[in-house]
């Protein structure tokens, strides 16, 4: 039987890697967002692109910054289900994104799930999947942006 200490443990030092990863995003901060990555995790962005590993992933952000240097994303978990059995959790919850384009500043955010994997005392993500359910600003929100 697993023990309630356990399983709030592990909700606690989720909750707080995604607060990491979030602060992470906003500076811009390449090493810290990978740190709380795998070095094989999956991606599915909210254009439906698809992309596996720390690295790749890593320039896609890193690509995003460059072009829109304003980019924010904010993920707001509303639960954490926890495995504790097998060091496995689902997080869900809200993201929005916000950067500004040409023709100006935009607000797209949805829904979100992530597989988190407890490794050693942490625990990492394996996988998440950005679901948007709300776009405003400009041509941007008006036709879906082709995954490359």
């Amino acid at each position: 039987m697993v023990e309630r200490n356990s399983v709030v443990d592990a909700q606690t030092l989720i909750r707080a890697a995604r607060e990491r990863s979030n602060a992470a995003i906003a500076a811009h901060d390449m090493a810290g967002i990978a740190r709380e990555w795998m070095p094989e995790v999956s991606v599915l962005s909210s254009t439906g692109k698809q992309t596996s590993g720390r690295d790749a992933n890593q320039a896609n952000l890193a690509r995003q910054f460059a072009l829109r240097p304003d980019t924010k994303y904010i993920r707001t978990a509303s639960s954490i289900e926890v495995f504790a059995a097998w060091g496995v959790a689902a997080e869900r919850g809200d993201w929005v994104g916000t950067w500004t384009e040409p023709d100006g500043p935009r607000v797209i955010g949805g829904t979100y799930q992530a597989q988190w994997r407890q490794l050693g005392g942490g625990w990492l993500i394996a996988a998440e999947l950005f679901v948007p359910t709300y776009c405003s600003g400009g041509v941007y929100c008006t036709r879906h942006p082709q995954a490359n």
